[in-house]
């Protein structure tokens, strides 16, 4: 799970390094030791608010309520305009976004309104009192999706906003919220843009491996080779008890490798590969807009590394890359132990150490979306962290079986579809580079579920403001995909 799952989103959300969007993974997405991004002068205009919400909308006997936080911006509000809906996801809510973004050029041609609402148990929307077990069965995506429900509904009925036509945006697991709103709340939401929305549930996703290989492979046609034999000489290593201390110094670990165990070798496995990963799920499409000084390290950059014979062989490239991943963001050493990463995810207080977010999104793949980055397939440059080493961890965190996994994650796609969805007007931008983009919709589905995919580019690149350097066929989709509003919003 570790850096699967923190990558699973989160454009808000690595599990060890990176993870550095805002709105658009949790990632997935990142999440073992979350990287603090700093957001530069961004969003100190906009006033935190307050919604009432109920605890579980499904249950009618439980009158339990919370504060649900949002944002709001009218700077670009007409009479009569849309109301523009931003789904926050498996972080804290970046105020942010209410002052830079592509949906503000949007709004701002259309006369929208805009909010942005914080998703439930992630930043400072605080459901109950801690992240036990037993609090976490109130997080759910049907439970977010009856809070965009009824925070539109109140809105609109308080905010004289009930005949104006409601637009949901949302990227990566936000954007699967965008357009399940749509799908299940048709009544309320009148569109959505779905951007890097990953709508298929799948335990096993090996395929996110194979997009990185052809991903770098596309930068340089050895560079994932080189990085196979780079990973493959790391686990014959790891056999050697004899070889344990140079790794040790290699990767700059914390405490000194001693007959690690499966899930140890794994944990360190994937954490290295990491560096990889979360530099091709972003390719810091989203650099200018965070704010963050010195990320500059794209797939070009960690290619170039590879490339480098003047540094040694295949092993010794892999070493520089993750010296340069730390090196980058002041990191003193590398904790790649399971036990440690089991102490932090399973404190249970919202002072602690998984409380960014790592444990609540874990929790929701264990129980809903899977979503699991194991290497195995054949067709892709890593080894050592297979399924099973992903699976374990819902059972070492919130007991939850393999086979409760599994069919939690088939109920998710016979609730909302899966690939098959049926509904209309939502749009579904995804890049070619996005590792995510293999469990979207890249084709149209009907004329009024149309596809945008984007060639060259990364996870929710069209959700960022525009730059001199973008490609030229991300700026037609975000052209595109505002003539698709103007069209819906005569509908």
């Amino acid at each position: 799970m570790a850096l699967a799952e923190c990558r699973a989103f989160l454009c808000n959300s690595t599990f060890f390094l990176l993870f550095l969007c805002v709105l658009c993974d949790g990632r997935f997405k990142g999440f073992r030791k979350f990287h603090q991004v700093k957001v530069l002068g961004r969003g100190a205009d906009f006033e935190e608010q307050w919604f009432t919400q109920k605890l579980d909308h499904f249950n009618g006997a439980d009158s339990r309520i919370w504060k649900q936080r949002y944002f709001v911006n009218d700077k670009f509000h007409q009479a009569g305009g849309p109301v523009f809906l931003m789904i926050g996801g498996e972080g804290p809510a970046n105020a942010a976004w209410m002052e830079n973004g592509t949906w503000l050029i949007y709004a701002q041609k259309l006369g929208a309104l805009c909010l942005m609402l914080e998703h439930r148990f992630y930043g400072k929307s605080h459901p109950t009192v801690d992240l036990s077990t037993d609090s976490l069965r109130f997080l759910s995506s049907r439970q977010a999706l009856a809070d965009l429900a009824h925070f539109r509904t109140v809105m609109a009925e308080s905010q004289g906003l009930a005949q104006r036509m409601w637009v949901a945006f949302g990227g990566s697991y936000p954007g699967s919220l965008a357009a399940w709103f749509r799908l299940k709340y048709p009544h309320l939401v009148h569109a959505s843009v779905a951007t890097s929305a990953p709508v298929h549930a799948a335990v096993n996703f090996p395929e996110y491996l194979e997009v990185v290989w052809r991903s770098l492979a596309s930068e340089n046609a050895e560079c994932p080779l080189l990085v196979k034999k780079a990973s493959d000489t790391l686990l014959e290593r790891l056999k050697d008890p004899e070889a344990w201390d140079n790794i040790t110094k290699d990767f700059r670990l914390c405490s000194k490798l001693q007959l690690p165990s499966d899930m140890d070798s794994a944990y360190l496995l994937e954490t290295l590969a990491g560096n990889f990963m979360d530099v091709v799920q972003y390719n810091q499409d989203n650099r200018e807009f965070e704010g963050v000084v010195g990320t500059n390290i794209t797939i070009k950059v960690l290619c170039g590394v590879m490339a480098d014979a003047s540094l040694g062989g295949p092993y010794e490239r892999y070493v520089a890359v993750a010296r340069l991943m730390m090196d980058t963001f002041s990191m003193k050493c590398l904790d790649t132990g399971y036990d440690n990463y089991l102490r932090d995810m399973t404190n249970t207080s919202w002072d602690g150490p998984g409380a960014g977010g790592g444990r609540q999104w874990v929790y929701q793949t264990c129980t809903e979306f899977g979503f699991y980055q194991s290497t195995d397939s054949p067709n892709q440059p890593f080894g050592g962290f297979p399924l099973p080493y992903h699976v374990k961890q819902c059972a070492d965190l919130y007991n939850v079986s393999a086979e409760t996994l599994a069919e939690a994650v088939a109920q998710t796609n016979e609730y909302y579809g899966g690939y098959n969805i049926h509904t209309t007007r939502i749009v579904f931008p995804n890049g070619s580079i996005d590792p995510w983009h293999a469990l979207g919709i890249t084709r149209d589905v009907t004329p009024d579920l149309p596809a945008v995919f984007i060639k060259g580019t990364a996870h929710c690149a069209n959700m960022y403001p525009a730059r001199s350097q973008d490609l030229p066929q991300l700026t037609m989709a975000r052209d595109y995909v505002f003539i698709l509003l103007q069209r819906w919003l005569k509908q």
